[in-house]
């Protein structure tokens, strides 16, 4: 493994409106084959951060790099290694599922073959092959998440960025998409997810930072911040003492 950052937030801010800020001086790094958790309440920054990460969210104060790249200045170079996978994915609905998954394997030049068996391979762990050719219009929301998760592993990336990932899959598909974070992560992928479900994060992740009010509060391994405690127990006492 390098032991340069996958991913590595220094001093990232942004305001809205009234000089509130929805990210005070994030910094944080994720080396390849990494599960990092960013963990936090509804509104504390995680979105906000994850968005300029992938490059949804325009930012001026700090630096993000992908691979050693930067986020601002090499945009391209960045989202060619990076999947990312939002809250509430917006697919072309006027799609059927297989051309949708098929756009976006010609976004990133993917052969033939290679997304043949990609596409086989992640249908069918998510139970969807049967469903590939419907208009993405008639699917549900759990099923327009799987092929959200689908589209974004296409490329095999060498950054996963996920935003609570698990709000809307089934208990299976959630212990399907647990499975291939580890997978990849051991093929040395580095995978950085917000989520504000406690348990989870405490079975997966190995290194995590707790954010509130858009500034990290604690960050490290697992090992490191609970120190023999659950994970709940950290995150409440870090809570309080802010």
């Amino acid at each position: 493994m390098s032991d340069k950052p996958m991913l590595e937030i220094r001093h990232y801010s942004k305001s809205y409106g009234e000089g509130k800020k929805a990210a005070d001086d994030v910094s944080l790094a994720v080396m390849s084959g990494d599960i990092y958790g960013f963990i936090g309440h509804n509104g504390a920054g995680k979105s906000t951060t994850i968005r300029a990460v992938v490059g949804v969210l325009d930012f001026t104060e700090g630096d993000i790099y992908i691979d050693g790249h930067s986020v601002k200045d090499e945009p391209m170079a960045c989202k060619r290694i990076t999947a990312y996978i939002p809250d509430n994915p917006d697919l072309y609905e006027n799609l059927t599922g297989i051309q949708y998954l098929n756009f976006v394997a010609d976004v990133f030049g993917i052969s033939a073959e290679e997304r043949e068996q990609s596409i086989r391979r992640y249908a069918d762990l998510f139970e969807i092959t049967n469903d590939l050719g419907d208009l993405i219009s008639a699917y549900s929301h759990g099923m327009k998440q799987k092929l959200a998760i689908i589209s974004a592993l296409i490329h095999a990336p060498k950054l996963l960025v996920l935003d609570e990932p698990f709000v809307g899959l089934d208990p299976k598909a959630t212990f399907t998409l647990k499975e291939i974070m580890h997978d990849m992560c051991e093929e040395g992928t580095a995978v950085f997810f917000s989520t504000h479900v406690l348990d989870v994060a405490e079975k997966l992740c190995d290194k995590i930072a707790i954010i509130k009010h858009g500034r990290i509060i604690a960050s490290g391994t697992m090992e490191e911040l609970t120190e023999g405690h659950s994970l709940e127990e950290t995150f409440l006492e870090a809570d309080s003492d802010e």
